[in-house]
């Protein structure tokens, strides 16, 4: 299967789950690989096809080398807090992770990553709580813990540091 059905084959998964959830309330297990797809395809990722390397993709580019776990994460409420992304595989060899969110109809709107260090620092700060062993964070700490590398309006979004006051006399 080429490139090009892979890309409608996901397509049409995305509103597959969309018109789903509409009409059940229930979500279709499917976040997770829409999420690698879309990680890979906007950020310039490779795909890892072993479900056991502790990894979903490895970088090129300005993430040349880096080996990635992918986390999708579907908003259909933004009024809704304490919502959490998926276990983190802190036994395995990775680098960093793609937070890569979604609205109700499973379009991409943003990708944070965060780096693996700064994630256990994290963790750690939580205490000795049983979400710090699982590996377990919320939305909205990932978030601020991370950086936001990918938006819908943005694309790609540099790294460089913004300056309000660069165009003031």
């Amino acid at each position: 299967m080429n490139l090009y059905a892979v890309d409608k084959l996901i397509a049409q998964a995305r509103r597959l789950a969309a018109d789903y959830r509409r009409a059940t309330g229930k979500s279709l297990p499917i976040s997770g690989e829409i999420a690698v797809h879309d990680a890979c395809s906007l950020l310039g990722l490779e795909a890892c096809d072993n479900p056991n390397a502790g990894y979903d993709a490895m970088g090129h580019g300005e993430r040349e080398g880096k080996r990635l776990q992918v986390k999708g994460r579907v908003i259909f409420n933004e009024a809704k807090s304490g919502q959490r992304i998926g276990q983190l595989k802190l036994e395995q060899s990775w680098d960093s992770v793609l937070l890569v969110l979604m609205n109700a109809d499973f379009e991409t709107e943003e990708i944070y990553e965060a780096e693996r260090e700064v994630i256990l620092e994290a963790l750690e700060s939580a205490g000795n709580s049983a979400r710090k062993k699982r590996g377990a964070i919320s939305v909205s700490r990932f978030k601020h813990i991370a950086s936001l590398v990918w938006s819908q309006d943005e694309g790609v979004v540099s790294n460089e540091i913004w300056d309000n006051q660069a165009s003031v006399p």
